[in-house]
């Protein structure tokens, strides 16, 4: 009696484990779902994309939520599995969810939208680095130091007397070879 009591606590530390497995892949997948769908929203705020490729983004968000579907199916399926007795391997349930999650991110980020998004993001991003580079000019030049201009017009400066020096150079050159012949 005591190895069937001790078999059917092991079983049940075992389907526990299991359960607090997938019970924590399942969070952290709506974790990362959540996350992913936030900063993807965060990526559309500001842009006010054309109908066709707002539609389009949604229906690239359905097929995404479709595959997250699929596998939270699958692993009630391999859950139940285990629960029958199948020597489920505990990688297999974290494969559904990166296979999953590389399908759904593919269908996402596959959309005209998303392509527009990213496209506006980059612009603005842009935009901002310029804005922050005036400023640091501006900050620089209020102390007292040269400036990228400045240091681009000492630049200019230079190469004319350069350009100058050598031309001197091949009329002297010049004088001496007639002064020698």
């Amino acid at each position: 009696m005591s190895d069937t009591n001790q078999m059917q606590d092991e079983w049940a530390e075992m389907v526990e484990q299991m359960n607090d497995a997938v019970a924590d892949s399942m969070e952290q997948n709506m974790k990362a779902q959540a996350a992913f769908v936030e900063s993807w929203a965060d990526a559309v705020e500001d842009s006010f994309p054309k109908e066709d490729e707002l539609s389009e983004g949604l229906q690239g968000y359905n097929r995404a939520y479709e595959e997250w579907i699929d596998a939270a199916e699958q692993m009630v399926e391999r859950s139940a599995d285990a629960a029958h007795g199948e020597d489920v391997d505990p990688a297999e349930f974290r494969d559904i969810w990166l296979q999953s999650a590389n399908e759904a991110f593919k269908h996402v980020m596959g959309t005209s939208a998303f392509a527009a998004a990213n496209g506006q993001l980059v612009e603005s991003m842009m935009e901002m680095q310029q804005e922050a580079d005036e400023l640091n000019q501006d900050a620089i030049a209020q102390m007292g130091f040269p400036t990228r201009n400045d240091m681009d017009e000492v630049a200019e400066r230079l190469v004319e007397v350069e350009r100058r020096q050598h031309a001197v150079e091949e009329k002297l050159d010049r004088i001496l070879d007639h002064l020698e012949e």
